[in-house]
């Protein structure tokens, strides 16, 4: 039988697995519209997102004996993936023939999907691109209106695509209606998931990610560290 030392300061112990690695892996794919010469703007494509993915988990498919249930379970018990992957013209046609919901924002088209298997894309999604989804806002968006809304703060400090952050915008959400009472989480859904999505000062992020609120922190699979604080989910109800 070999013989382990036991771990020193020159040779940390090493961290016990996850259990959320050992499980197998999903990813929910979501899809944003962007044809030539009319692409979204930025905010309202992370804003719609957001309430694409808010949509899907609060659809009844994905509860109970619903048909993209036990797809949903298994994503939320491994690693919280999303990707967001760009469509226009037939490729979008085909993209609205697979199961999924699509959200409509003032410019933005985002179609989510139940999740599927790290390796298991549809071939229509798979062959999509992930890179090319730059995107502006034509004018600064106005102050965030917090009441009766959750507001998604993005990090100041760094430097994101707009696929990377509507996928941080969407865990953002995601947290959000974990967090929030079954009642304030009902009222949300009801109401259309009101929300915004804005960066917040450089002077409150350290308040923000310090004050209890759902805060998401990346696993650095793509474009930034591990462990980097992306956004705060900001509402009343989850003080």
């Amino acid at each position: 039988m070999s013989h382990v030392p036991a771990p020193t300061a020159d040779s940390p112990a090493r961290p016990a697995p996850d259990p959320r690695d050992e499980a197998p892996q999903f990813v929910l794919p979501l899809v944003v519209r962007i044809e030539r010469g009319t692409p979204p703007a930025r905010t309202d494509a992370l804003e719609t997102a957001a309430r694409a993915v808010l949509t899907l988990l609060g659809d009844e498919r994905a509860h109970g004996d619903g048909e993209w249930a036990e797809a949903v379970r298994g994503w939320e018990d491994a690693r919280i993936r999303k990707v967001v992957r760009r469509a226009r013209g037939a490729e979008w046609r085909r993209a609205e023939a697979l199961p999924g919901i699509t959200v409509t924002g003032a410019s933005a088209e985002v179609r989510v999907f139940p999740p599927v298997p790290l390796d298991g894309w549809p071939k229509d999604l798979a062959r999509l691109q992930v890179s090319g989804t730059e995107l502006d806002d034509p004018e600064p968006p106005a102050p965030a209106e917090p009441a009766g809304r959750v507001v998604l703060w993005l990090n100041p400090d760094l430097e994101m695509s707009a696929g990377k952050a509507m996928a941080q915008a969407g865990h953002g959400a995601q947290l959000a209606w974990w967090a929030l009472p079954d009642t304030a989480r009902a009222a949300w859904r009801d109401a259309g998931f009101p929300l915004a999505v804005r960066t917040a000062a450089p002077a409150d992020w350290p308040r923000l990610t310090t004050s209890g609120l759902p805060v998401v922190r990346d696993a650095g699979f793509t474009e930034i560290a591990p462990g980097s604080c992306t956004v705060v989910a900001d509402h009343p109800g989850l003080r």
